[in-house]
C-alpha cells in the first residue's frame, strides 16, 4: 500500500513541484495539494492522509502554528520544507521542538537547481516519516525545563545510581546478557556525558537538556541534521538551557557547564584525552550510514575514557549507536535508551537494547534525572 501525501504550500510552483518529485517514488501517492492552513485542515480531516509536507511561511495561520494545532489534536507525521535562510532555519527548528519529524531545506535558485539537488532526498524523507508514531506524553515538569539539584540524594536514589544487574532495565525488561563488562563502579563521576539522536532527537533534547544544571557535566551531542540547521539548534536550546550550548569545534577543551552540539557537515565527532579533555572533528568516510556518526562518538568514548562516562541513546531510525553503546557499557560506563513508548522511531535504540548495550531502558522524562545520577551530579 502506497504511503499517502498531502503537500501545504502557499506557492503554486512550489506545490507542483513537490508533486512532480514525490509521485516519481513508487511508494507514494500525493492525494491531494493545500494553499494554506484552512484548506489543509479540512483536506486533513476528509483525507487522513499518512504523511504531510508543510511549508512555514504561509497567509493566515503560518506553519508553525498550523504545525502545533496538528500535534496537539491530531498527531502526525509531518515534513518540514523550508528555506535556508537564518530565519528559515530558526523556525524549522522550532518545528522540529513541536514534533515535525525532519526538515528538508529548499535550495536557492532556480526550479533547475531544486530538480537537480534532490535526487530522491525528499522522497526517502517522506517514506521514512510514514513509518513514525507520534508521541505526546511530556510530563509537565519536563515542559517547564526545571533544573535538577546537584548532588540529590533523592534523585539519584530514584535514578539507580547502584548497580545494576546485567541485562534488566529500570523497568524491569529482560534484555540480551551475553556480553562481557568491565567493573562499572556506582561511585564514579563521570567525566563526560555523550548522547545519540536521529530522528525526533530535536524535541527529545528540547525535554531533556533544560533540566540539566549550570554545572553540568561536559556534553556531546551528535544529532542526525543538516549543517544548515544545526546552529540555529544550538542557539535555540543555549537560550532553553542553565548551561551553555554551542556547537563542536576542533580541539575544543571540554569544560562543565558546558553542551556541545557536532555540526551536520562531513566530519565526525570524538572525544580526545591528551592532557585535558577535548572534542574533535575528525574526517572519515561515514559510519553505520551517518558523518558525523554516533557510534564513532560513542567508541571514543568508551576507549577514552572507561567507566567515567555516560552514554544515551535516543529516538531514530536505524542502528547508529547501538555498537558504540554496547562498547561504552563493555568499558564500564554507564548507558541509556529510550524506550519505545516515547520514542518517535524505535530503531536506535532497538538495535541497543537488543545488543544488551544499555543499563536502562526509560521514558523520556526519566532520563535527565537518571544520567545526571548516573553522573555523580
Amino acid at each position: 500500500m502506497k504511503t499517502r501525501v498531502l503537500i501545504v504550500d502557499d506557492s503554486a510552483t512550489m506545490r507542483a513541484l513537490l508533486t512532480r518529485l514525490l509521485s516519481q517514488a513508487p511508494d507514494l501517492e500525493v492525494i491531494g495539494t493545500a494553499a494554506d492552513a484552512r484548506q489543509a485542515r479540512v483536506m486533513i480531516r476528509e483525507m487522513n492522509p499518512d504523511v504531510v509536507t508543510l511549508d512555514i511561511e504561509m497567509p493566515g495561520m503560518n506553519g508553525l502554528d498550523f504545525l502545533d494545532k496538528i500535534m496537539r489534536l491530531r498527531p502526525m507525521p509531518v515534513v518540514i520544507v523550508s528555506g535556508v535562510t537564518q530565519q528559515g532555519c530558526d523556525v524549522t527548528v522550532r518545528a522540529l521542538e513541536l514534533g515535525a519529524v525532519d526538515c528538508y531545506a529548499k535550495p536557492d535558485g532556480a526550479i533547475s537547481n531544486f530538480l537537480d539537488h534532490d535526487g530522491g532526498a525528499l522522497a526517502a524523507m517522506v517514506s521514512s516519516a510514514a513509518r513514525v508514531r507520534r508521541w505526546r506524553g511530556m510530563s509537565a515538569d519536563m515542559t517547564a525545563g526545571g533544573a535538577v539539584p546537584l548532588r540529590n540524594a533523592a534523585l539519584r536514589a530514584v535514578a539507580g545510581t547502584g548497580p545494576v544487574a546485567p541485562g534488566i532495565d529500570s523497568i524491569g525488561t529482560s534484555v540480551t546478557t551475553d556480553v562481557r563488562f568491565a567493573g562499572a563502579s556506582a561511585t564514579t563521576d563521570a567525566l563526560c556525558i555523550v548522547i545519540g539522536a536521529s530522528t525526533g532527537g530535536v524535541e527529545a533534547l528540547h525535554h531533556i537538556l533544560p533540566s540539566f544544571p549550570e554545572n553540568c557535566p561536559p556534553t556531546v551531542i551528535v544529532q542526525h541534521i543538516s549543517a544548515a540547521f544545526a546552529p540555529a539548534m544550538a542557539q535555540r536550546l543555549d537560550a532553553k538551557c542553565a548551561a551553555k550550548v554551542q556547537l563542536v569545534e576542533p580541539g575544543l577543551p571540554l569544560r562543565p557547564g558546558h553542551i556541545y552540539i557536532a555540526p551536520g557537515n562531513d566530519r565526525h565527532a570524538i572525544i580526545g584525552r591528551s592532557g585535558q579533555l577535548s572534542v574533535n572533528m575528525v574526517p572519515g568516510d561515514p559510519v553505520s550510514g551517518h558523518r558525523p556518526s554516533v557510534d564513532r562518538l560513542f567508541e571514543s568514548a568508551a576507549q577514552r575514557l572507561g567507566p567515567a562516562a555516560v552514554g544515551i541513546l535516543l529516538t531514530g531510525m536505524g542502528q547508529d549507536g547501538a555498537k558504540g553503546l554496547l562498547a561504552m557499557r563493555q568499558a564500564g560506563a554507564r548507558t541509556i535508551a529510550q524506550d519505545q513508548a516515547s520514542s518517535t522511531v524505535y530503531g536506535m535504540p532497538r538495535a541497543a537494547a537488543s545488543l544488551g548495550a544499555a543499563m536502562k531502558i526509560l521514558p523520556l522524562p526519566h532520563i535527565a534525572g537518571t544520567a545526571l545520577g548516573m553522573a555523580g551530579w
